[in-house]
């Protein structure tokens, strides 16, 4: 097939690859294309939704540890939760340079049966009390083979949309794999038998069981590899060397936007894995699961936060279509700082608890729960913070909606700034012009990798910093955290300004950005 004769079928050949892809080509795209592209990008959003779910499992069911039987602080429970976002970014750079190597039909495959691991070791441990942390650790550490699948998932799906529709379609994958993080956290609780749904569900009389949302997730995982077999494709022209994928990191805009992404994802499942602990560490008491508990539980509402962040990405990814990706992921810091402030305000109306009961105190709840009565200054510092509850809620659901707004627009800059170098350096309507417009959309796939790699580490370092040992005080801990992320967010506003949206000298102009769409 060539580029104009698109009336042919598309030629598919055995393992179901794809050798001829012209997605920018419009009569190519109308008659042939956007069926194909649609249905892996169906089956590549619900293969992502699955692995962010087992990705952060951990968020939510950390803080159902206790009710289970085991013992762990809560500067434990906050690296539990932030084992699973480092491994998870580590393996982006992998998983990327897997989908030009195996396929992208193929490493889906791969990948969503990698998620059995840390779900059947999960639902096997979870049962058994007498495990030791450090067991856990790395059972939490296979969870993050979930995060790998983002990388890969975008890889594969920016290969197969033409460029003026690549924001909208990454920012539809990313969102539909985002939105794993909400559903775990919105599910979880009612599967296991815990309460949920806004306090609509109650808890069971039959106590918290982990393993049967690990169970249910195993089993969604043989449908991913399955659906992959028989509904997804592999494109001949996503073949790329490893040394040529590896070139963008001497590319100077992979770690600009590495370091934007650390702000805009980094925060969206930093936040997402450490707010169930939040919720749970600053509104909530209840010292062993026999003893009913007070204040605000973290079950009823800690899965808006990521549902608000996904449902914004494809948003951020349409705004950049439209007005630019620099343009919004500036407005979107900018959005992130003043959400901050806002939670700050907050923080500084809550009071502090008093110190849990420990050692012969708990032992003695523990025999006999049924005589507990919470202490008067206790009930006083919950009924207070539950009341300052919505404001701290609603600020915090300002900085989820403008991170995942970011997510969309970083997302979209990506493929736009490989696509403006390959522009700059052949003529349109030549076959060197396509040839750049090829190289720059492997660049942009493998740069996809590179950046959800870094970007990612802000999951792991935003629980890190919640839990900081060197601050006994949750509260205080989590002031502290918010003031670094702050001033985070006003340096990445300043670059995001400095690199793509300030006019340069007129002598360094064809260097610039600026005014290119980005």
């Amino acid at each position: 097939m060539t580029l104009t004769d698109t009336a042919a079928p598309t030629r598919h050949r055995t393992g179901r690859w794809i050798d001829d892809w012209h997605p920018e080509d419009e009569e190519f795209w109308d008659k042939t294309g956007a069926k194909v592209a649609k249905r892996n990008l169906v089956w590549s959003i619900f293969a992502e939704h699955l692995g962010f779910s087992v990705w952060l499992i951990w968020s939510v069911s950390s803080a159902m540890l206790l009710a289970q039987g085991f013992e762990f602080t809560p500067q434990q429970l906050f690296f539990l939760v932030a084992i699973p976002n480092l491994v998870g970014s580590l393996i982006r750079v992998p998983y990327t340079l897997a989908v030009p190597k195996f396929g992208g039909r193929n490493w889906t495959m791969i990948s969503a049966g990698l998620l059995l691991i840390p779900t059947l070791s999960f639902a096997f441990f979870v049962t058994r009390p007498e495990t030791p942390y450090w067991v856990f650790c790395v059972i939490a550490a296979t969870a993050g083979f979930g995060g790998g699948n983002f990388a890969s998932s975008m890889a594969n799906i920016n290969f197969f949309y033409p460029s003026r529709l690549k924001g909208a379609a990454l920012g539809l994958n990313a969102a539909g794999g985002n939105l794993g993080v909400a559903i775990i956290q919105f599910w979880l609780p009612v599967i296991v038998g815990g309460a949920g749904i806004f306090g609509l569900v109650k808890a069971s009389e039959g106590g918290i069981h982990l393993e049967r949302a690990a169970l249910v997730y195993a089993a969604l995982a043989v449908i991913a590899v399955l659906a992959a077999y028989f509904r997804m494709d592999n494109l001949s022209n996503a073949k790329s060397p490893v040394k040529e994928q590896l070139a963008v990191l001497r590319n100077k805009q992979t770690w600009v936007m590495s370091f934007l992404y650390i702000g805009t994802f980094g925060s969206f499942i930093g936040y997402s894995a450490a707010m169930p602990l939040l919720i749970k560490l600053n509104f909530w008491r209840q010292p062993v699961p026999d003893v009913v508990g007070i204040g605000i539980n973290f079950a009823f509402f800690a899965f808006l936060g990521a549902l608000v962040g996904s449902m914004a990405r494809p948003l951020g990814g349409h705004l950049a279509d439209r007005f630019g990706g620099a343009r919004v992921t500036l407005v979107s810091f900018g959005g992130m700082a003043l959400g901050t402030i806002g939670v700050l305000w907050t923080l500084s109306l809550l009071e502090t608890f008093p110190p849990p009961p420990e050692g012969e105190q708990l032992a003695a709840i523990k025999a006999d729960p049924s005589s507990f009565v919470y202490p008067d200054v206790l009930q006083r510092a919950v009924d207070a913070n539950a009341d300052v509850f919505p404001l701290f809620l609603g600020m915090f659901l300002v900085i989820f909606l403008f991170s995942g707004i970011g997510n969309g627009s970083t997302y979209k800059m990506i493929p736009a700034i490989f696509r403006t170098d390959a522009e700059r350096a052949s003529e349109p309507g030549t076959p060197e012009r396509e040839e750049a417009l090829l190289a720059g959309t492997k660049k942009a796939s493998a740069a996809v990798g590179i950046i959800g790699a870094v970007g990612a580490i802000g999951g792991f370092l935003i629980p890190i910093t919640f839990g900081s040992p060197w601050v006994t005080d949750p509260l205080a801990a989590t002031k502290t955290a918010f003031l670094v992320f702050l001033g985070f967010y006003v340096i990445c506003a300043g670059v995001t300004y400095a690199v793509y949206l300030r006019k340069p000298h007129p002598a360094k102009a064809h260097l610039s950005y600026a005014g290119v769409g980005i």
